[in-house]
């Protein structure tokens, strides 16, 4: 962590962000993957992002150790261990990465040099060049002693790997392709691939219209807002704002708009949840129990039966489970049928964005019971028509 992010930028290239994280806790999410115990950083000294990923490397159960030279590495390393060294800058997916040194055989991974030397990485010799990740023996780095203290650790203990006689492996096409292995320089660099890796993960697959908006939306702004940070974050506070605002104007008798409020609200719900998976995918998380979004979805069901009953008078000596029924018979079949129609159009089905302007239209013109009625018997005829067939 000793190379600068460009010209005359005092901050090592490590921790550029990608996705809602560093470069180096995207490595150590690479480093985790591969079973690694140790991670020993090279960097100038301390700073906060420094401790900060030392903290996520202690909380993965792995020893965390920062030197500032060569010979200080030389001396965390003994002859008995194994050494995975990867490059600064180095973007790669842990799952394309692993299988490539999980063997635990020695290995220079390597790529040809087409190509590679105007994207950062270093020729090794007139045919290949490094791709920025080897598995060495520990003994190796004893060299390092011999070595003048500002020299390249990376390049060096390439070129050390190779004269002992580690094999050079090839990363396969495929692996190279895409997003998936990538060496980051500067923060343009950082925010094209940003866009890049968005774009292959959200911008494709079966959808509806309201989360066709959400991915649009993702997909054209979620790289500024991962950022600057806390971007699922900040949009699911932006849900909640417009979930309150929908309760307000249904309780000044705005139904319609409430409607409308409460449909963006689902959309910005489901961006939330585009950018959370991307987030916890950069930094190494597994899904909670309970997705964030899907409390988002529950919060927001429950403003649309709010919104149903505000403009749904309660007549005198009608029972309260009567009075009740309309949205909570609506509600669960908007729960259940998604899950039991395994096609694309159970998507189209669970769109609240769709369900928010039908809704919305039915209020204005003073249909509102009817059109949930409606829609609950489309809902359930649906489910007859389409259940257990195989999805599209």
């Amino acid at each position: 962590m000793t190379e600068p992010a460009g010209a005359g930028q005092p901050s090592p290239r490590a921790f550029l962000r990608v996705a809602g994280a560093s470069l180096a806790r995207h490595q150590l999410g690479l480093v985790v993957a591969l079973d690694c115990q140790r991670v020993v950083c090279m960097a100038r000294g301390t700073s906060p992002d420094l401790i900060a990923l030392q903290h996520a490397a202690e909380d993965a159960g792995l020893q965390f150790a920062i030197v500032t030279s060569p010979r200080q590495l030389a001396g965390q390393v003994t002859a008995a261990d194994e050494l995975i060294v990867v490059s600064e800058g180095l973007f790669v997916e842990p799952a394309t990465a692993a299988p490539l040194l999980e063997d635990r055989k020695p290995a220079v991974l390597v790529q040809p040099v087409e190509g590679a030397l105007a994207a950062g990485f270093e020729r090794i010799d007139i045919n290949r060049a490094s791709a920025g990740l080897m598995r060495i023996p520990g003994q190796l780095a004893e060299r390092l002693h011999e070595l003048p203290a500002d020299c390249d650790v990376a390049s060096a203990l390439t070129r050390i790997a190779l004269q002992s006689g580690v094999q050079m492996r090839e990363v396969p096409a495929a692996a190279r392709a895409g997003t998936d292995w990538r060496m980051v320089r500067t923060e343009s660099e950082a925010y094209a691939l940003e866009n890049e890796w968005l774009r292959v993960r959200f911008a494709d697959g079966p959808t509806s219209p309201g989360r066709a908006v959400a991915r649009l939306g993702v997909v054209s702004f979620g790289s500024s807002m991962l950022h600057a940070g806390n971007a699922s974050n900040a949009l699911s506070a932006g849900v909640v704002v417009l979930l309150a605002i929908a309760c307000g104007l249904g309780w000044f008798a705005l139904v319609p708009a409430g409607f409308l409020f409460a449909a963006l609200a689902w959309v910005l719900a489901e961006a939330s949840g585009l950018l959370r998976s991307a987030e916890r995918q950069a930094l190494g998380l597994l899904p909670p129990a309970i997705p964030r979004a899907d409390v988002l979805s529950w919060l927001t069901d429950t403003v649309f039966a709010a919104l149903i009953l505000a403009d749904t008078p309660r007549f005198p000596g009608q029972m309260l489970f009567s009075w009740l029924s309309e949205p909570a018979v609506l509600i669960l079949l908007l729960w259940l049928i998604p899950r039991v129609v395994k096609r694309t159009a159970s998507r189209w089905i669970g769109d609240r964005l769709l369900l928010g302007v039908l809704l919305g239209v039915a209020s204005a013109l003073d249909q509102l019971l009817p059109g949930v009625q409606i829609v609950s018997l489309g809902l359930i005829a649906a489910g007859l028509v389409l259940a257990g067939r195989q999805q599209d």
